[in-house]
Order: structure tokens, then C-alpha cells, then sequence
């Protein structure tokens, strides 16, 4: 072949290879798509259904959610990790993706069975107790723990709860014995929290706020590194016990595989939902605060997020139920 026809070959090849991603992008998507997520009703399912509602508008297609609960999450995690890379089957959830694998055995891995696409929100806890406890600070109840070993003791959603690992990090870090006692949901633990069955929980913002404004419950400290404006004026645990965090972040993942360019444009519009008002409102109203990333920043995330609780499960022996 000529070298001037196989110059003309390349030159025109070249732009198409490089064309190829933004074609895709463009073209995508041509069907409905569906976020898979746990059973309805709770905040995995809430926070699928704002992004599925707002994505419809973004991309002009239907987004529905497919809701599959069971195993602790188990089940939808794994039918992503299964599904086709092709942008048409996502999933929303929280750190579960990540934590459920180092409490037990599960068929997917969560760093090379899935692709971030970003995370969209972050649900911080308080630490609440009851009233008949004599403590008002961190620094007091650290106190008091350590003078009555085993004998405080903390309500928790389940073994292996985001609640359950709030306490276990923060009982690790502070170097305290208190006391877990799991319970078949959040609910119940609550429930029991109020009586003063229990001394202590770490819970949901949205949960706690009315009981510690009406003072049924005292509030100590929010989980986040910094002020949480979901409980203007309650200290942050870390001003007492450095570095410690325990905030339950929440995201949007595809099946590993996915092309790079349907990533990126739906990287492009859950940040862009993320930022709305009537969306950030929607999130706040049930103690959610909004964030949005880059892919490269979720995966950034997950990596530091499982390396400081492998410590914490393996030490304490938590095994998810």
C-alpha cells in the first residue's frame, strides 16, 4: 500500500476511534435505565427515588427503581455486579457496599465488581442518651465509662448497622467497654432508648433531633468531622476524640466494565441534581446533607472508609446480620 493511502487511512481512522466516547455519550441513554436499591421505605430506597426523579428530567428517559431487599443488601448489590455494563442498570446505596464484605462472605467484590460514579449524599449520626445519665460532654461520659466498665450499654439497629459501627468506632477510639445490645432495626432500638432500657444510641439526625429539643433524650455529639448544620450547636465527636468520623455515605455505582463516557455523563448529572435547591431541601428534611463527587473521589472514599473499619469489625468481631 502506498504510504500517501495509508496516511489518509489513519488520518481518518483516528478521529473515529476518538470520536467513539463522545457518540456514546450522546446517544446515551436510548432506553429507560433502573437504580437498584434495597426494600421500600427506608432511606436507601428515599434517596433512590429523588435521584430516579430528577435523572428522568436531566436525560429525558424513564428511571425507575427496582427495589430488592433482603441479605442486608446482598441481593441488589449482587444483581448489579451481575447486570450488563451498559449504563442501563445502576445501584444506590450506602456504605453497606463496602462494609457488608468485611462482616461476611458475599459473590461480589466492591472495589473491581462495580465502577463509582459519585456520591450523592452523607448521613451523619448524634450521639444521644438518656436523660437519667448524669453526663452532658463527651469528655463526661468517657468519664464515666471508664470508671463503670460493661456496665453502660448502647441500643444499636443490628449487627453490623451503621449505628452498631458508629459505637464500636467510637468505643475503639476512646478506649471505653460499653455495653451493645443489637436490635432488629433502628426502630425498636429507639423505642427502648426513650424508656431508658438503654443508656446511649449513636442515630440518625432526623430521628433524635425532635426527642433531644423536647428533652426526652440528650444529645452530646454529631458524628461528622465538622458542624453538621442538621444540629446547629451539638459539638463534633472529634473535638474530644481526634479524628474520629462515622458519617454513612450514600452513591451511585455501575457495574464494572461500564464505558468511560456513559460514567462521565451520568457523573455530569447526579452532580448537577445534587446541587439543586429543591433537591438539597428534599435530602435535609430527613437528615441528609447533599454532596456529589467525582468518580475518583467515591472510590477515594470507599478505600479509606473500609480500611478504618477492617480494623474496627476484625477487633471487635462484628459479624453483619
Amino acid at each position: 500500500m502506498r504510504l500517501s493511502v495509508r496516511l489518509l487511512l489513519i488520518s481518518l481512522a483516528v478521529p473515529a476511534v476518538l470520536g467513539n466516547g463522545t457518540c456514546l455519550a450522546q446517544s446515551y441513554p436510548a432506553k429507560s435505565i433502573r437504580i437498584v436499591t434495597s426494600e421500600p421505605g427506608g432511606g436507601n430506597d428515599f434517596g433512590a427515588r429523588v435521584i430516579a426523579q430528577g435523572l428522568s428530567e436531566l436525560l429525558d428517559r424513564q428511571v425507575v427503581v427496582d427495589n430488592r431487599g433482603g441479605a442486608g443488601g446482598a441481593i441488589a448489590m449482587e444483581a448489579v455486579a451481575r447486570a450488563a455494563p451498559d449504563g442501563y442498570t445502576l445501584l444506590f446505596y450506602g456504605s453497606s457496599i463496602w462494609t457488608l464484605p468485611l462482616m461476611r462472605k458475599v459473590s461480589f467484590d466492591p472495589v473491581t465488581d462495580f465502577a463509582p460514579i459519585s456520591l450523592t449524599t452523607t448521613s451523619p449520626n448524634i450521639l444521644v442518651i438518656h436523660p437519667s445519665i448524669a453526663v452532658k460532654t463527651i469528655k463526661d461520659l468517657i468519664a464515666l465509662a471508664l470508671a463503670r466498665p460493661g456496665q453502660l450499654s448502647y441500643a444499636s439497629g443490628g449487627s453490623g448497622s451503621s449505628t452498631h459501627l458508629a459505637a464500636a468506632l467510637f468505643t475503639a477510639m476512646a478506649g471505653v467497654n460499653i455495653l451493645h445490645v443489637p436490635y432488629k432495626g433502628n426502630v425498636p432500638a429507639f423505642t427502648d432508648l426513650i424508656s431508658g432500657q438503654v443508656q446511649m444510641m449513636f442515630n440518625t439526625a432526623s430521628a433524635g433531633s425532635p426527642y433531644v429539643k423536647s428533652g426526652r433524650l440528650r444529645g452530646l455529639a454529631v458524628t461528622s468531622l465538622v458542624p453538621s448544620a442538621l444540629f446547629p450547636g451539638l459539638p463534633v465527636m472529634a473535638a474530644t476524640v481526634p479524628g474520629y468520623e462515622a458519617v454513612t455515605p450514600y452513591g451511585v455505582l455501575a457495574p464494572a466494565r461500564t464505558p468511560e463516557a456513559i460514567i462521565k455523563r451520568l457523573n455530569e448529572e447526579i452532580v448537577r441534581l445534587m446541587a439543586r435547591p429543591d433537591v438539597k431541601e428534599k435530602f435535609f428534611s430527613v437528615g441528609v446533607e447533599t454532596v456529589g463527587s467525582t468518580p475518583e473521589q467515591f472510590a477515594a472514599t470507599m478505600k479509606t472508609d473500609m480500611a478504618k473499619l477492617a480494623k474496627v469489625i476484625k477487633d471487635a468481631g462484628i459479624k453483619g446480620d
